[in-house]
């Protein structure tokens, strides 16, 4: 593990569905890890954490999103080099889901189908934390 940690920032992306009101969790399936995550990726030079994460989600699922509580940051080896994600709670908005190379599929799930579905361990400590964040009404 050497040199300086990428950064990264991403979401974890939820809504209530119109009828029901239940929580939602948006996940994104990326074909070249061929994994299930939480919408994220590298920042770009002098960009925020935060303005980069809403980037991201919106490159990546296609929604627009309010950012609400920061959740915790992740931190971990990505191809020898160490990574840091800062991600945040976010509220999907409007927005259409396009298939492209880097994700070519995204889910909206229940948190328990969700933390069933999600590839990294890490991804579902960020689950749990935005469980706690969210208002309960």
């Amino acid at each position: 593990m050497t040199g300086t940690a990428v950064q990264a920032a991403g979401c974890v992306l939820w809504r209530r569905t119109p009828h029901s009101g239940e929580l939602e969790i948006c996940l994104v399936h990326r074909p070249r890890y061929d994994d299930w995550s939480h919408p994220k990726g590298k920042l770009k030079r002098g960009e925020p954490a935060r303005d980069a994460a809403l980037r991201e989600v919106l490159e990546e699922t296609g929604h627009h999103c309010v950012p609400g509580a920061p959740l915790p940051t992740v931190r971990y080896v990505a191809n020898g080099r160490p990574k840091e994600v800062t991600y945040w709670a976010a509220e999907a908005t409007d927005g259409t889901f396009v298939p492209g190379d880097e994700v070519d599929r995204i889910l909206w799930l229940s948190p328990e189908a969700a933390r069933t579905r999600l590839t990294q361990p890490r991804d579902r400590a960020l689950l749990d934390a935005l469980l706690t964040a969210l208002p309960t009404a």
